[in-house]
């Protein structure tokens, strides 16, 4: 039987399972259907059905219990075709809109605030990857004296971004000059995205004068160093692991392990939150369990959403159990990465 073959009566009854599992966590049999759900038919005819639902893959029964539990792929048509999005309620919308203004005083503040938020209202580890910056288009360079022989190097990137980094210099520099060399670089490379600065700037600033020659070539040698992505270590913001830890899919120890490994391992993360980007992320991305092709993450659904800040493009969403509520976390991540998306156009 394949995905399209199933009848109205078949799809009723792998909704209703995967509700109620999501609800209880416990194996769901026929008579508890028959019960709890308006289906119509006798427990018996729900027996059959199950059946036939079992021997196409969307369903199957722990050896202990002769109750039944969706499969991926049983996940997978429910997502696609049989749930119903929730609607946030315009107290929900006003809590989100509330936490996100408060807290915004700059873009850090501000993705923090939303992995918290994210973890908080579904009950899920929440992950917000920051925007890739080689789209970003450079506002200002600030650059400020920390010792004698040691600037700091700041970029104000339009949205709000900004990104420091330390520069080791071989002699001391005055202030007066470090203004100047500032106010040249801001001459030139204002209103460039970062990529193009990174693969042009020694042709940029290749007539300054002499005077200034040192310090330039210093910062044209360390244009790939100053103009490159954020590292990895600082890439995503991870929070929400003991939400995960409450799950019942996770209460022994051998769970808790894997869940904590997860959270360690933020390259981990950051592939199968970048992973799928040749796809248009207009909508909510949803995998589930043995479509992550890991071992690590077969356990595991996500739920992701790009938002933008300009012209860059960043996820977030959240990872937790494949018996997740997805109506109601779809329509979450949804809402807050359209806020996150305005605050951040707002910057």
């Amino acid at each position: 039987m394949k995905t399209e073959d199933l009848n109205e009566r078949e799809k009723t009854v792998l909704r209703y399972i995967v509700q109620q599992f999501i609800l209880s966590a416990a194996p769901v049999g026929s008579r508890l259907l028959t019960k709890k759900y308006d289906i119509g038919v006798s427990p018996a005819t729900v027996r059959n059905i199950m059946s036939d639902l079992e021997e196409s893959g969307f369903i199957n029964h722990p050896h202990t219990s002769a109750g039944r539990i969706p499969t991926d792929k049983g996940y997978r048509l429910y997502v696609d075709s049989l749930m119903d999005i929730q609607k946030l309620s315009s107290f929900e919308k006003e809590k989100i809109n509330q936490q996100l203004e408060t807290h915004f005083t700059e873009t850090d503040e501000l993705l923090n605030i939303t992995a918290k938020l994210l973890s908080s209202i579904t009950n899920q580890l929440a992950c917000v990857l920051y925007p890739n910056l080689d789209t970003g288009v450079l506002e200002k360079i600030q650059l400020i004296i920390l010792t004698s022989n040691r600037i700091m190097v700041v970029l104000s990137i339009k949205s709000g971004l900004v990104k420091t980094i330390t520069l080791e210099l071989s002699y001391s520099i005055s202030e007066e000059k470090l203004l100047s060399i500032q106010q040249i670089l801001n001459e030139r490379l204002s209103g460039l995205k970062l990529s193009v600065i990174r693969s042009t700037v020694r042709e940029r600033l290749k007539d300054i004068s002499t005077n200034d020659q040192p310090m330039l070539t210093m910062f044209i040698d360390s244009a790939d160093k100053i103009f490159k992505e954020i590292k990895t270590d600082n890439k995503v913001l991870i929070t929400g692991a003991k939400n995960l830890m409450k799950q019942p899919e996770f209460e022994n120890p051998e769970k808790v392990h894997s869940v904590v490994e997860l959270i360690e391992e933020k390259d981990f993360i950051i592939h199968f939150f970048e992973k799928n980007n040749e796809i248009s992320n207009q909508n909510v991305f949803i995998t589930i369990g043995s479509e992550n092709q890991s071992d690590k993450l077969e356990e595991y659904s996500l739920v992701t959403k790009e938002y933008k800040a300009g012209e860059m493009v960043g996820k977030l969403g959240v990872v937790g159990p494949k018996r997740m509520e997805y109506s109601k976390i779809v329509a979450i991540v949804d809402y807050v990465s359209k806020m996150l998306t305005d605050y951040l156009t707002k910057a």
